[in-house]
């Protein structure tokens, strides 16, 4: 039978465009031409003088022979011009790769050849990596550097600077939209950790989605003032570059993730949001308190990268601060889950507030599906909030898929469902709380422990700072609980006391039983190696 709502015309340009965040730069450079768009030092840009540097870079590259297909990497701190490439390098039809700042020169040299880049953008701070990096590839790579006014040292090493190649360009250039939503857009690549990195490859309409789907999770409103303490290079910065283009927001720039200058921002550039790990609230929550003076209150916080303790979450707040948890992988353009608040929890106290904000969320609005399930046969797990089972997600912020990787990319989407390789519990309202990776698991005389719930617990005890725990071997139970500890500034702490703080606070077999004191090794976005602690857990005695 005919379909009655077959109008006659296929989709067209007058009723079809596709989905992509190159769309919200140019709409707010026409709207809100003389809005700030780029805060950083002395340096204040507006969206029209944005939105021009992005069509004269994309020009300049265009005249070099980069178009669709090529890949142009950068390596640069949280900088407006790192924002502007965001943009620059897709109006060119080419595929952008925020390369992470903290990597050593083969993981940079492996990251450029395996994403053939033709053209890297980077930074004094990094040259020496870089310069080692560039070696080990092909000769052909077109270095530009990024003259920092804000970074003093280092030196330069590329062939030509941002300004210069800014200057090559054409403020005309007739840039080209994608041909297709699903063409990718950026290029990022997981860490590693167990192998070479993989190139995660995200398309437009997820970033466009994602963009979107981020302004309205956090009901950002139009005009925003974001601080960047999140790194760009991470997920693309969790699609908020793409995010602030859509509403119009500032960017607040902040080369160095450290106390002194974000509370300086928090004062001086009326900052109305900001992303962090949990490690970087905790480090505001333990600021010296003078640091803290003059506070605004009510400034918004997305936290993710590890699942927050609860006192974290309740240190926050006590500073004034709103806080909201997010959950995600790289593989998920960050942000795909949400703690979302309801108006019948206003009224608990704030320890209730605390552990309700701790939990993980539902999938956000734009995210499509989320289950908790088991691994083997993708049934669902009751929502009982103590059966665990697999994260698996659907949807269109989902990635296209790995670079050159088409069997890890199919076995990660067996069953129609993305496998995050995280364990979590759901509750009755559909609420997730993530337990572990599912390495990161321990099993000890066959129970598994969440080293979350131990870590959870070692956060709330007044002397202690940070807190990681990792399985260590055990010849009787097969491994054990190995905490990982840093006491705040001044205080004392004894293995007894952490293992008796324990005991009174979760069940027996929970209890580690090796304690080792000293600050935790981090990636550069906030997360806890803990790789790296397990390797030190193994050499190191049992306490008990």
């Amino acid at each position: 039978m005919p379909n009655i709502y077959d109008t006659g015309l296929d989709k067209n340009p007058a009723n079809y465009e596709v989905l992509t965040p190159l769309s919200f730069l140019t709409r707010t450079a026409t709207l809100y031409p003389d809005y700030e768009a780029c805060v950083h030092g002395s340096t204040r840009r507006t969206w029209k003088e944005v939105y021009k540097r992005c069509v004269q870079i994309a020009s300049a590259l265009n005249k070099r022979g980069i178009g669709p297909g090529d890949t142009v990497a950068a390596m640069l701190p949280n900088i407006p011009e790192m924002f502007e490439l965001h943009f620059a390098v897709n109006m060119t039809g080419a595929v952008f790769n925020a390369i992470n700042t903290r990597l050593d020169a083969t993981a940079v040299a492996f990251i450029l050849d395996h994403g053939e880049s033709r053209v890297l953008f980077t930074d004094k701070e990094f040259c020496e990596v870089v310069a080692e990096a560039v070696s080990k590839v092909p000769a052909d790579l077109l270095v530009v550097d990024v003259d920092d006014l804000e970074y003093p040292g280092g030196r330069l090493i590329g062939q030509i600077d941002y300004e210069a190649l800014c200057a090559e360009g054409d403020s005309n250039f007739e840039w080209r939209m994608p041909d297709d939503e699903w063409d990718a857009i950026t290029l990022n690549y997981t860490s590693g950790t167990t192998g070479d990195p993989k190139g995660v490859v995200y398309h437009h309409r997820g970033a466009y989605l994602n963009a979107a789907n981020n302004a309205l999770t956090w009901e950002m409103g139009m005009h925003p003032r974001y601080l960047w303490t999140l790194p760009m290079f991470h997920c693309n910065g969790w699609c908020f570059p793409w995010t602030l283009a859509a509403v119009a927001g500032t960017n607040i720039c902040l080369r160095q993730v450290r106390e002194q200058p974000i509370f300086e921002a928090f004062r001086n550039e009326e900052v109305s949001h900001f992303c962090g790990a949990p490690i970087v609230l905790n480090t505001l929550i333990n600021a010296p308190d003078e640091l803290k003076e003059g506070l605004p209150k009510g400034i918004r916080v997305m936290t993710a990268g590890a699942a927050p303790p609860a006192a974290v979450i309740k240190g926050m707040e006590a500073l004034g601060f709103d806080v909201i948890q997010v959950y995600g992988l790289t593989e998920t353009y960050g942000p795909m889950v949400v703690s979302a608040w309801r108006r019948e929890w206003d009224n608990l106290d704030v320890d209730e507030k605390a552990e309700l904000k701790a939990r993980t969320g539902m999938a956000s609005v734009m995210a499509g599906s989320m289950m908790v399930a088991d691994p083997d046969t993708l049934e669902p797990v009751p929502w009982d909030g103590e059966t665990q089972g697999e994260v698996f997600m659907r949807g269109n912020i989902v990635m296209k898929g790995y670079l050159k990787n088409p069997g890890t990319t199919q076995t990660s989407f067996a069953g129609g469902w993305f496998h995050s390789g995280d364990l979590a519990v759901c509750y009755p309202d559909g609420y997730i709380k993530i337990k572990d990776r599912s390495k990161d698991i321990i099993i000890s005389g066959g129970e598994n422990i969440s080293s979350i719930e131990i870590e959870d617990t070692l956060f709330k005890h007044p002397k202690i700072l940070e807190a990681a725990v990792v399985a260590k071997s055990d010849k009787k139970w097969g491994e054990h609980p190995c905490a990982f500890v840093t006491p705040k500034p001044g205080e004392e702490l004894t293995t007894q006391e952490v293992i008796d703080y324990c005991k009174e606070n979760l069940a027996r077999f929970k209890v580690p039983k090796t304690v080792i004191f000293g600050p935790l090794e981090k990636t550069s976005t906030g997360k806890v190696q803990k790789f790296r602690l397990r390797e030190v857990a193994e050499s190191h005695p049992a306490n008990s």
